[in-house]
C-alpha cells in the first residue's frame, strides 16, 4: 500500500498523475535544412518513440514577396516573377498569368489557334518535366537512386525542348499574354516526336523499378493516408487530391486554353495514400503524352500573337523600317498596357494542383492587386493529418507525396 501511495504524484495543480501511465515525448525541428523536406520547410514534430503525435509545418523562410513585387510592375514585366514561384513548372505559371491578364484585356478569344495549341503542349510536357522531378527526389528520399538519375535523364530532354523554343532551358517566360514570345523554332516538331517515341519505354522501365517493388510497396502503401473527405476539407488539389479518389481536374471541369478540344482521362486513387499518389502521377504522365501528341498532329499554321501592337511588341523587321511601330514597341516597353479596370480570378491545372490568378486593375498599367492561389499551400496543410500518428521515418515519403514546391508556398 505504501508502495501505491509512492507512485501517486502530487502536481502544484493538484492533478494525481500515475507514474505508470507517464508518457514522455519529445519535440523535435526537422529542416528547414533538411533536404528531404524540398525547400526550407520547418517541420515542428512531437515525438512519443518513434510515432509523431503532433506536426506543425512552419513556412515562410523563402519568402519573395512576388505578389506584392507585380503590384510594381507593369503587366508585360511581371510575367517574369510567375516563372520564380513553382520554379519546377515555370511554363505553368506563366499560363495562368497570361490568361488572366487576357480576360482583363478581353481578348481570350482572340488568341490565335496555333498560340492556343503551342500552349497546350508545352504546359503538358512541363507537367511530365515537373513529374520526372518529383518522381526522382521521392525515389531518392526512400533510397532508390537509379530512379533519380533515370528521371532527369528523360527531364533533360524536355529542358533541351524548351531550350530550343525559347533560349532557356528554365525560367523561359515563353507564354505570354496574347500568345507567345516567338514562332515556333525549327527542329521542334522532330524533337518532340522524338520525344514521344522514347518516353513510354522510360515510364515503363520507372513502373518496372517501383510499382511492384516489394520494399517500394512497404515503404508507402497506407502511408500518410488522406481520406477524401479530409483532402477536400483543407482545400487539397492536383494528384493528392485524386490520390483520395476526388476526380477533379480544372482541365475537365473549367476547360482553359482550348482543352476541351483534346481527349484525356483523369486517373484517381482509392486509398488516398503515398502509394496512390505516386500512381496518380505516373499515369498522368501517360496521359500528358497523349495531349502532346494530339497538340503536335493538329497544330495549325498562322500567326502565335494577337494580331494587336498596342498588347504586342511589332516584329523586328517592322520596327527597324516603320516609325509607327518603333512608337508601339518604344511605348509598350517603356509604359506597357493599360486594361480597363475590373478584376478576374483565373485558375489552371498546373503539375501541383489548382493554380488561381487573382487580378485587379484600376485603369493603370500595373495590377492594383495580385493574389496567387498556390497549389502547394493547400496540399501542405493537409501534411499534419496525414503524418501523425505515422512513424517518423514515414514522414518523409508523405512530404515527397503530396510535391510540394517552397517557392509557391512563401512566394
Amino acid at each position: 500500500m505504501q508502495l501505491e501511495e509512492q507512485r501517486i504524484l502530487q502536481t502544484e495543480d493538484s492533478v494525481q498523475i500515475d507514474e505508470r501511465t507517464r508518457v514522455d515525448t519529445m519535440t523535435i525541428n526537422m529542416g528547414p535544412q533538411h533536404p528531404s523536406t524540398h525547400g526550407v520547410l520547418r517541420l515542428i514534430l512531437t515525438l512519443d518513440g518513434e510515432t509523431v503525435t503532433k506536426a506543425i509545418p512552419d513556412i515562410g523562410y523563402l519568402h519573395t514577396g512576388i505578389e506584392k513585387t507585380a503590384e510594381t510592375k507593369n503587366y508585360f514585366q511581371a510575367l517574369v516573377l510567375t516563372d520564380r514561384m513553382d520554379y519546377l513548372a515555370p511554363l505553368s505559371n506563366n499560363l495562368g498569368y497570361a490568361l488572366a491578364v487576357e480576360k482583363l484585356l478581353d481578348i481570350t478569344n482572340d488568341i490565335p489557334a496555333k498560340a492556343v495549341y503551342m500552349r497546350v503542349l508545352l504546359t503538358e510536357l512541363q507537367r511530365i518535366a515537373s513529374h520526372l522531378v518529383w518522381l526522382g527526389t521521392h525515389a531518392l528520399d526512400l533510397g532508390a537512386q537509379s530512379v533519380f538519375l533515370y528521371a532527369f535523364r528523360e527531364r533533360e530532354v524536355i529542358l533541351d525542348i524548351f531550350e530550343l523554343c525559347s533560349g532557356v532551358r528554365l525560367m523561359t517566360s515563353y507564354i505570354m499574354p496574347g500568345g507567345l514570345q516567338a514562332d515556333l523554332p525549327p527542329g521542334l516538331d522532330a524533337k518532340v516526336r522524338a520525344f514521344l517515341t522514347a518516353f513510354p519505354g522510360h515510364l515503363r522501365e520507372y513502373h518496372d523499378l517501383l510499382t511492384n517493388n516489394r520494399l517500394w510497396i512497404s515503404r508507402t502503401k497506407g502511408i500518410g493516408p488522406l481520406t477524401r473527405e479530409q483532402a477536400i476539407a483543407f482545400g487539397a488539389s492536383g494528384p493528392t487530391l485524386r490520390g483520395s479518389g476526388v476526380a477533379w481536374d480544372v482541365r475537365k471541369m473549367f476547360p482553359y486554353a482550348g482543352y476541351d478540344q483534346f481527349k484525356f482521362e483523369i486517373p484517381v486513387g482509392t486509398n488516398g495514400d503515398t502509394y496512390d499518389r505516386y500512381l496518380v502521377r505516373m499515369l498522368e504522365m501517360d496521359q500528358s503524352l497523349g495531349i502532346v501528341q494530339q497538340a503536335l498532329d493538329g497544330m495549325p499554321d498562322g500567326r502565335w500573337q494577337v494580331a494587336d501592337p498596342k498588347i504586342v511588341p511589332p516584329p523586328k523587321w517592322q520596327i527597324a523600317t516603320n516609325m509607327e511601330s518603333l512608337i508601339h514597341h518604344f511605348k509598350l516597353y517603356t509604359e506597357g498596357y493599360r486594361p480597363p479596370v475590373g478584376e478576374v480570378y483565373q485558375r489552371i491545372e498546373s503539375p501541383k494542383g489548382e493554380l488561381g490568378y487573382y487580378l485587379v486593375s484600376n485603369g493603370t498599367a500595373k495590377p492594383y492587386r495580385m493574389h496567387v492561389r498556390a497549389p502547394s499551400f493547400g496540399n501542405l496543410q493537409a501534411l499534419p493529418t496525414m503524418i501523425e500518428g505515422q512513424l517518423l521515418s514515414d514522414v518523409v515519403a508523405s512530404i515527397g507525396s503530396i510535391d510540394i514546391v517552397l517557392g509557391e508556398v512563401d512566394r
